[in-house]
């Protein structure tokens, strides 16, 4: 049986990485990378790789599962802001 607290995991898990594909969906089809910051998104995808880790060694299902999509997602995103990103030259 499924303990209160893990499904309020799996609920929390649900809803932070369904927030995050809105952004993703508009990346992939537009590769309008403009208004997404190198900076911040190496940071978000190194914390969803430590957080799946920190997931896997606690076997917290909720923390594997949103992390492991998001991760995917955050990969994706920080690849096309490297191959379409292109810096505006400077006059």
């Amino acid at each position: 049986m499924i303990e209160w607290t893990e499904l309020l995991g799996y609920f929390a898990a649900c809803l932070t990485t369904m927030s995050f594909l809105p952004q993703a969906w508009h990346t992939f089809k537009t590769r309008d990378v403009s208004g997404i910051s190198l900076g911040m998104y190496s940071v978000f995808t190194l914390g969803s790789a430590l957080w799946l880790a920190y997931g896997i060694t606690l076997r917290a299902w909720p923390i594997v599962g949103a992390n492991a999509i998001t991760l995917m997602l955050a990969l994706a995103i920080l690849l096309m802001k490297h191959r379409y990103g292109r810096p505006s030259s400077v006059k």
